[in-house]
């Protein structure tokens, strides 16, 4: 019996969480997780940390393969997730339902927030794209790698965020107004992989497998996720 030693993004966290203490019994392995935001991963990675399986956003973790970091053939999609729109709960909810809605209401927003993590730099893209990028420059809020926007949404920090959905959904004190619109939306896929020379890796591949199996697509559901 092996402890599997897991480095993780907080977005499939709600999900897994769940789905372990099954895999655990059944298989009679230890799942050890480190949470921690894109940019943590990809430092600590690219550090040398040592870890039997690592999940994060497809983009990113395929950066790690060519990096060497991560082997390519160990490479599973686990789940997927849309961006979000947020505000405080009780706080009206401003139209979304158009490109042009969605720029309204983030020129109107007092404070608009996303994070450093794939999402953030999308919405930061989109900002541009959009040209409001400057309009926003003051009045964007932020939170710490590996934090969740939806934190200062409901403390009254930040009045609309964006951030994957999966990471929403569990924020008490927010409202979820809707995803993105479809013409901007952008579906993030989630991995994972084993390190080269990692101590547990045929243990941690078939957690892999458990968390990408059809059985598991429930908790993705409930828990904001889609199966790749």
């Amino acid at each position: 019996m092996a402890d599997i030693k897991v480095l993780s993004s907080i977005a499939t966290r709600e999900a897994h969480l769940e789905l372990v203490p099954k895999f655990e019994r059944d298989s009679g392995h230890t799942v050890v997780f480190t949470w921690a935001g894109t940019v943590d991963i990809m430092k600590r990675m690219t550090a040398g940390e040592v870890y039997d399986l690592v999940m994060m956003a497809s983009r990113e973790l395929d950066e790690l393969i060519k990096l060497g970091k991560i082997t390519a053939g160990s490479r599973i999609e686990l789940a997927k997730s849309g961006i979000g729109v947020a505000v405080r709960h009780g706080a009206p909810k401003p139209d979304i339902g158009s490109v042009d809605a969605l720029k309204r209401a983030v020129l109107a927003a007092k404070t608009v927030g996303f994070t450093t993590g794939p999402s953030g730099v999308y919405m930061g893209g989109l900002m541009e794209r959009l040209g409001i990028a400057a309009e926003i420059k003051a009045k964007f809020r932020t939170v710490p790698s590996g934090g969740t926007i939806g934190t200062i949404i409901a403390s009254g920090d930040c009045e609309i965020g964006f951030q994957q959905i999966s990471e929403l959904v569990h924020i008490k004190g927010i409202d979820i107004v809707g995803p993105l619109p479809a013409e901007v939306q952008r579906i993030t896929v989630f991995a994972g992989g084993c390190p080269p020379g990692a101590s547990n890796a045929a243990a941690a591949q078939a957690l892999l497998r458990f968390f990408a199996a059809p059985a598991a697509q429930a908790e993705l559901k409930k828990h904001g996720l889609e199966p790749a």
